[in-house]
């Protein structure tokens, strides 16, 4: 098929009418999709049919009684063996032993006491994030980033090894030779803690996606990434090509990631069966593509993209993508130490549970490579860091500003200086 250059309208902050922007942006896409000599719904159509390919693959799967998402110990990506067609195409794995069980436990009690010693709970102003604050726990985010448990993790052998394995998957280097992002160095993108006690009722998380909003289809940066579902060449997207991911930006809003991560991920801190409200996930790194053309399809309105608007996460569910929730598969049991990972535009979800058994704890870390995006956003980690305040990507909490205990810069090694940038 013949390709088009046609420049698209474009904002690089969230338009002032975001309703009109819309409609702007669809008859954009539009008519540079029909100017290859194809339509919306032709592009559409090719997408569907790979996509429903891998929801009856799953599915059948599933009625074999196979379990869906890869597991991979962590001696097997150590000693570089470990297999990665699967990985590839579920987009998502379970990494076994990545800490001894023994050091998770120990980070875990060692984030309690350090959120009781610094009377985190009678100084807890209730959630930051409306987000998360629907979950229903009290708490069970907790907006804690500089513990030792946290920095230790972030910064250890294991994690780099696991982190430049996933890096790898993607496509990190262009044909002229450009290196996009280094695979081997992470920014240590730092998030938070969840703790769900035993006997925890939560109303779990819907079905959503993290990689940005309106900006994927408005910003001049994502309309390149996601240039070829646009431009007559869709059998030729690929998921896994970073090709304009790592520099540009996405809209200021409350649900916003200034960095690229290859994975998002967790690290284990509990023992965690497969039916005590875990992580589920759409298994099919295709699937963006449906959702990205899913709105310029004629059952929805003009001013509409499916739902997606800023200052929300990126809705997925029954009423636009109803075949892909056919394919939604919840993780496997965990044990402490074990991690878990998925592919950064993966529709995912958390169950909901009543009187879970045992604890449900997880630290937030994903693999995010040293690239301008995240080399930018080093720079706010940095700060944040020295001073204990929260990220900027987090509600302003700075609960640990004041807190003496907290990772000192003494405390880095090399991995934990470079991925703040400080070497």
């Amino acid at each position: 098929m013949p390709t088009t250059t046609t420049a698209l309208p474009h904002w690089e902050e969230t338009p002032a009418d975001l309703g009109a922007a819309t409609r702007e942006i669809k008859a954009a896409l539009r008519a540079r999709i029909e100017a290859s000599g194809r339509t919306a719904d032709e592009v559409f159509a090719v997408v569907e049919q790979r996509v429903q390919a891998a929801i009856d693959d799953i599915v059948a799967a599933r009625r074999r009684g196979e379990q869906i998402w890869p597991v991979v110990d962590y001696a097997d990506i150590e000693a570089g063996t470990a297999p990665t067609d699967l990985i590839k195409k579920r987009g998502c794995l379970v990494v076994r032993g990545h800490f001894e069980r023994e050091q998770a436990l120990r980070w875990d009690q060692d984030i309690v006491d350090y959120v009781e010693g610094n009377h985190f709970f009678e100084n807890y102003r209730g959630p930051g994030d409306d987000f998360f604050g629907s979950v229903g726990s009290k708490p069970e985010i907790y907006p804690i980033y500089w513990s030792h448990a946290q920095m230790q993790a972030r910064q250890s052998e294991r994690m780099a090894t696991v982190q430049a394995f996933l890096n790898s998957q993607w496509k990190h280097t262009s044909p002229d030779g450009t290196q996009w992002f280094d695979p081997n160095r992470d920014s240590l993108y730092p998030d938070r803690i969840r703790r769900r006690p035993e006997g925890a009722d939560s109303a779990g998380l819907g079905t959503h996606l993290d990689p940005g909003t309106l900006d994927l289809w408005m910003t001049q940066a994502y309309q390149k990434a996601f240039r070829h579902l646009f431009d007559g060449s869709v059998e030729q997207y690929d998921p896994w090509d970073a090709a304009h991911r790592t520099d540009g930006p996405q809209y200021p809003g409350s649900t916003m990631c200034s960095a690229f991560r290859t994975f998002q991920g967790w690290t284990a801190l509990s023992d965690m069966d497969h039916d005590q409200g875990v992580l589920h996930t759409v298994p099919i790194p295709e699937a963006m593509a449906y959702l990205m053309l899913r709105p310029l399809l004629s059952d929805v309105p003009d001013d509409d993209m499916c739902g997606v608007t800023v200052n929300q996460v990126f809705p997925a569910g029954h009423k636009w993508h109803a075949p892909l929730m056919e394919a939604l598969s919840g993780i496997p049991d965990v044990k402490a130490g074990d991690s878990v990972w998925w592919h950064c535009d993966m529709i995912h979800s958390v169950a909901p549970v009543e009187a879970q058994k045992g604890w449900g704890n997880v630290m937030y870390i994903p693999a995010a490579p040293w690239c301008p995006r995240n080399e930018r956003y080093a720079a706010n980690v940095r700060d944040a860091f020295l001073t204990g305040e929260s990220p900027s990507d987090f509600p302003a909490e700075h609960y640990e500003r004041e807190w003496p205990d907290r990772f000192q810069p003494a405390d880095l090694n090399e991995i934990g200086r470079r991925g703040l940038g400080l070497d």
